[in-house]
């Protein structure tokens, strides 16, 4: 009897391999190793770099296994964009990788070699077409090494650097600034902090409205003219 049902067990074993072909096999295959592949990159937060150049840097993702991508798979190519600065990477199962985008701030433009280049949050020079008239302008050799940590210490000191229109930086280590009403402002190389605290108390006094150069790269002194 037991001969019986082994033979019944094996018969049936046989109807089903001779049913189940060698192509639906393959396709059955070919599904699996497809079914998590990268088909689709979603882009967020991104403002100045254009979605059209994030994908195309990223064209060597595609038909990635999306377990197998790791993230400077992601970071790299997007590296050479102007403004990049970070990138937050999520998969969303079965094939969609998500680029959520964290760009650099254009701050300045800044002639070099009489070159016009903007300036950007993370001291890049860039060459651009694009029009930021709006931005005010440094003027200096080696300025645009310093100009970001100096920027930062106006801001601290809630100086209203929107009202700035150009910047001049000499080599000594000190700054000029003039502001959109054309008054300069000659900051001195030591108590720096010092220095533009007291410009803003003077800005917003009426005797000073008439100078149009105020001086304090003397210690203790303020000269105008």
């Amino acid at each position: 009897m037991k001969k019986f049902y082994r033979t019944i067990i094996l018969l049936l074993v046989l109807v089903l391999l001779s049913t189940y072909s060698q192509n639906q096999f393959n396709l059955n295959l070919e599904k699996k190793n497809t079914l998590f592949k990268v088909k689709t990159i979603k882009v967020l937060n991104n403002f100045l770099i254009s979605e059209n150049e994030i994908k195309k840097n990223l064209e060597n993702i595609y038909n990635m296994n999306i377990f197998l991508i790791k993230r400077k798979d992601i970071e790299d190519p997007l590296k050479k964009i102007n403004f990049f600065d970070n990138v937050e990477v999520k998969r969303k199962y079965p094939h969609t990788i998500i680029v959520k985008i964290t760009e650099t701030e254009p701050i300045a433009n800044l002639f070099k070699n009489k070159v016009k280049y903007l300036l950007d949050s993370s001291s890049n020079l860039i060459t651009l077409d694009k029009n930021f008239d709006n931005l005010p302008i440094i003027f200096g050799e080696e300025s645009e090494n310093y100009f970001v940590d100096f920027l930062n210490i106006l801001k601290k000191n809630n100086f209203p650097v929107k009202k700035i229109k150009n910047y001049y930086y000499f080599q000594i280590g000190r700054w000029d600034i003039q502001l959109a009403n054309n008054k300069i402002i000659k900051l001195p190389y030591n108590n720096i902090n010092e220095a533009i605290k007291k410009t803003i108390k003077l800005l917003e006094r009426e005797d000073f409205e008439n100078y149009k150069i105020i001086d304090l790269r003397v210690d203790g002194k303020i000269i105008v003219e």
